[in-house]
């Protein structure tokens, strides 16, 4: 007999992980953000970054997302050649060059926070009828699962 507290947890975790399959389809898709280029995920989320960080160089960008300098080089050319990003002389570090959006950089920002609030809005109305009870529980089982994620990738695996 199929013990029943095991398969409806299975079912929870498969429609889990069906979720956020659909929600990286969604992330990961290419889109133009208002502008006449397309932009890669790694891309547009080097436009927030910028964005958020006004007069951030490029070692301090590195240091924030946890990547190389290198990597963030080779986004800012890109991003640079579509102009969306310049780098300008930091006025308080004359030998130091910040990275500053174009008007075209800002406008894919713009369309970017724009679709993330339309991505709220799609659990605003699948929550519109929970209590504030049941709202707190989901909100700790989600940082409970992105704790555990954590730890599961720390661990070795075969």
């Amino acid at each position: 007999m199929i013990n029943m507290k095991f398969k409806s947890r299975t079912k929870i975790s498969y429609t889990f992980l069906r979720i956020v399959s659909k929600f990286i389809g969604i992330d990961k898709k290419n889109r133009n953000y208002g502008t006449d280029h397309p932009l890669y995920l790694a891309e547009i989320h080097m436009i927030k970054s910028i964005k958020e960080n006004e007069g951030i160089h490029v070692t301090g960008l590195a240091d924030m997302l946890g990547v190389t300098k290198g990597a963030v080089s080779q986004i800012i050319k890109k991003l640079e050649r579509k102009g969306m990003v310049v780098k300008d002389t930091d006025p308080r570090n004359l030998s130091r060059l910040v990275l500053k959006l174009t008007l075209k950089g800002k406008t894919a920002y713009m369309y970017h926070e724009k679709m993330h609030q339309e991505i709220d809005e799609f659990f605003n109305i699948a929550l519109k009828n929970a209590t504030e009870k049941n709202k707190k529980f989901l909100k700790d089982l989600l940082n409970s699962l992105d704790e555990e994620i954590d730890a599961f990738e720390k661990r070795e695996h075969p």
